[in-house]
């Protein structure tokens, strides 16, 4: 039997943190050019921003949301440790690096990247997001790309859990697992590429035909796939009519079956680049 599934509103973590349906993903956003981008976002009605060291961009979004005229305290940026920073001492240097140069007094959110096992760093790097919080560099703390042993040791280690995962999700590759394991431990889940390959999967005959009843366009049916089942998604767009429609998605409401229908398209081998966390990493 098919129903409505109304997307949410806002995410909320166990530590009380809440964030919007929609964030933008700024992944070579850089320049001049990334500033801009960032700050017509923010003006259309975006609210988190996600960037990272490795993104080499750190600067441009700080400069975007500085000239954007939206009220600092209004936006939720975000940035990650880069895996060559996990020790001790150069995660802190890192970090404040970072800081300085946003340039917007703190980082809201501040993620690992990714947790590169082979390394054993990634408890390390997470104590040092645990005292940049406390010295109020950062006001939330949380992970990327992190299976559930790394949350594990993690929060056994410190007794902090993370307050976010930002995960490869997208119609190829569904991640049901990690979707209930997050809600049930209070984490948010982010969705970092949440079209996949745009080309492959906006061309799903299910897909066309879930934006076809509902008069939209088939990014704006992945998008809200998303949230329907209760991740959010990071989509990056530098053009402003792509931007609010991106936005504009939280606000269809799916069938349960529709939902369904697109959870049905995921793949084994669904990754986009087998970037498998239990074996791949990034410096």
């Amino acid at each position: 039997m098919s129903g409505d599934r109304a997307p949410l509103s806002e995410h909320t973590a166990h530590s009380g943190l809440v964030l919007p349906p929609v964030g933008l993903g700024t992944y070579r956003l850089n320049g001049r050019e990334g500033a801009e981008a960032v700050a017509t976002a923010l003006r259309t009605g975006y609210r988190l921003l996600d960037s990272a060291f490795n993104y080499e961009n750190e600067a441009a979004v700080g400069a975007g949301v500085r000239e954007s005229g939206v009220d600092r305290a209004e936006a939720v940026v975000t940035s990650k440790l880069a895996g060559r920073h996990h020790g001790a001492e150069a995660a802190r240097t890192a970090i404040e690096e970072s800081v300085l140069r946003m340039g917007l007094g703190h980082i809201d959110l501040l993620l690992i990247h990714w947790p590169n096992p082979s390394r054993g760093l990634y408890v390390e790097a997470w104590k040092a997001l645990i005292d940049a919080k406390e010295r109020g560099l950062v006001r939330h703390i949380g992970v990327s790309n992190f299976l559930p042993e790394h949350l594990q040791d993690v929060e056994d280690a410190t007794g902090v859990r993370p307050e976010v995962n930002q995960i490869e999700l997208h119609p190829h590759f569904p991640q049901e697992e990690a979707l209930h394991l997050h809600r049930d431990m209070g984490i948010i889940t982010q969705a970092w590429s949440p079209i996949g390959r745009a080309g492959d999967v906006l061309a799903e005959p299910v897909v066309r035909d879930v934006a076809a009843a509902h008069g939209i366009t088939p990014t704006q049916a992945v998008l809200a796939w998303h949230i329907a089942r209760g991740a959010l998604p990071l989509p990056k767009s530098a053009d402003a009519h792509r931007q609010a429609e991106n936005l504009a998605a939280a606000q269809v409401v799916l069938t349960a079956d529709e939902v369904a229908a697109i959870t049905q398209l995921g793949r084994t081998d669904g990754r986009l680049k087998d970037q498998d966390p239990a074996v791949y990493e990034e410096f």
